[in-house]
């Protein structure tokens, strides 16, 4: 099964203080743990919202809001994409994770092409692989 591993945003991350040669350091390091045990798929940090962007849809009707966003606690500064076998398993893996600073991180399944059942129908499973294949092939 594959997890997303949302690291939630702080006031420092919002305020665009980046992390320092340490930090840097002891995530390298995890990360290296998590790509040889093949459990990572991809991950990254985020710029703070500041720099971002929100949508709003409301029918036709598309509302751009900048950033920033200030409710942190409903914030993401960053992610990992992972492969494992159980919930369980990514629990074991992120609390191995280099935090210490009251850091909170939310684990979260990614749906697969199987759970939608007979609503995702032959033709829409098809062109879902083609779509997996040319992702795929322009890494």
């Amino acid at each position: 099964m594959r997890v997303m591993v949302i690291v939630k945003a702080n006031k420092e991350s919002e305020a665009g203080v980046l992390p320092d040669k340490e930090i840097l350091t002891r995530m390298g390091k995890y990360n290296e743990e998590l790509v040889k045990a093949g459990i990572m798929l991809a991950g990254d940090g985020l710029h703070p919202t500041a720099k971002g962007k929100r949508v709003r849809f409301s029918g036709a009707i598309r509302t751009v809001i900048d950033g920033p966003f200030t409710e942190t606690k409903e914030l993401i500064a960053g992610y990992w994409l992972w492969q494992v076998r159980s919930m369980e398993e990514a629990v074991e893996w992120l609390k191995r994770a280099p935090f210490d600073g009251g850091e909170e991180v939310e684990i979260r399944q990614v749906f697969e092409p199987e759970d939608f059942g007979a609503n995702l129908t032959p033709e829409l499973r098809e062109q879902e692989q083609k779509l997996r294949e040319q992702i795929s092939s322009k890494k």
